[in-house]
């Protein structure tokens, strides 16, 4: 990851430009184009972007002109970017350095961001929440400490290099706790999830005051796990602003799915009184009805009074990417109609 940073202020400027020259003939004034980048969040987890360029992967426009792929999304209505974190990776994608590098591109296109820390070295998800190996000895309060200072390095580091950041994600997909087995929640026992979210939240606030923390569960159309979750983290007074939710239908069942997730939605505003938000959704990219889901799903959070916005999760990936084939873009690397929406 050497030199990563710098890589990334080269990028910056590519997307400011557009990937686009001018011949010296060339009288007609440029103008740069604007975009509405406030609102409604309509957005973008792009982590895997750098390691996709790093690969060779080219992005396209609808017309085949090759893009920046930030500069693409923006152009189809983004505006805002999702960017993962993970403690100590071994090949130091999603690493802060990482991070700091497409956060910067982000900043340098208007982009707002929001920050998903995994406190993992790697994937964390409701299927697994491994301890970072540099925390592994940990008991629950050295473990409290060891978010805490996580955060605020990161926070900080970005702070620093003038990024400002809205959202913080204090966990990813937390059904049942995380940082296994000491933040787990086993036989309804909240405290240790609880104090470990608040030390997430404490940290992030002591850096950006006005940033939204986010508390984030997968399977969005159950409600039934989110009461669970959330009743008893508001019973041992877990601190956060947000609540947060994945969700990724199949053609079989994306309309139930997608109206249960905002009737969800509705009811956790409601009833916790909190801010909600998509932090990841997605749909297989060939498929016939992911233009109207994403239309059904984005329409309906945007008729929820506190429904802050949506993240479609790595739309630019194509070619099954890492096995991944929930993206918004074809196999030539175009954008389909997935996000359309965005535009309007």
């Amino acid at each position: 990851m050497k030199n990563i940073f710098g890589k990334a202020l080269l990028m910056a400027a590519m997307a400011v430009f557009g990937l686009t020259s001018c011949s010296d003939d060339e009288t007609v004034p440029q103008t740069e184009p604007t975009y509405n980048m406030a609102g409604f969040a309509k957005g973008a987890d792009v982590s895997w972007l750098t390691q996709m360029e790093a690969s060779g992967t080219k992005f396209y426009d609808k017309n085949g002109s090759e893009k920046e792929s930030m500069s693409l999304l923006r152009e189809m209505g983004t505006n805002s970017i999702r960017l993962r974190i993970w403690v100590n990776p071994a090949d130091g994608w999603c690493g802060k350095d990482d991070l700091i590098a497409k956060a910067w591109r982000a900043k340098n296109l208007g982009y707002r961001l929001m920050v998903d820390f995994h406190y993992s070295d790697s994937w964390a998800d409701p299927g697994k929440q491994p301890i970072p190996e540099a925390w592994k000895d940990h008991d629950i309060e050295a473990m409290k400490k060891a978010v805490a200072d996580h955060t605020t390095d990161v926070l900080q580091t970005l702070k620093d290099r003038g990024i400002d950041v809205e959202w913080v994600q204090v966990g990813n997909e937390t059904n049942t706790g995380m940082l296994w087995p000491v933040g787990q929640v086993v036989e309804n026992d909240f405290t240790n999830f609880a104090s470990l979210v608040t030390s997430g939240y404490d940290a992030a606030k002591a850096v950006y005051p006005d940033a939204k923390v986010v508390v984030h569960l997968s399977n969005g159309y159950d409600n039934s796990l989110f009461r669970w979750m959330f009743d008893g983290l508001t019973a041992k007074g877990a601190k956060f602003d947000t609540i947060g939710v994945s969700l990724y239908p199949e053609d079989s069942d994306w309309e139930e799915k997608t109206d249960q997730c905002l009737t969800n939605l509705k009811d956790m505003a409601n009833r916790y009184g909190k801010e909600v938000m998509v932090c990841e959704f997605g749909m297989n990219w060939d498929s016939a009805n992911s233009a109207a889901f994403a239309t059904r799903l984005v329409e309906g959070c945007k008729g929820i009074d506190k429904c802050l916005g949506v993240f479609y999760w790595e739309p630019q990936c194509y070619n099954g990417w890492n096995g991944y084939t929930k993206g918004a873009f074809d196999d030539n690397g175009r954008p389909t109609s997935a996000l359309d929406i965005y535009s309007k």
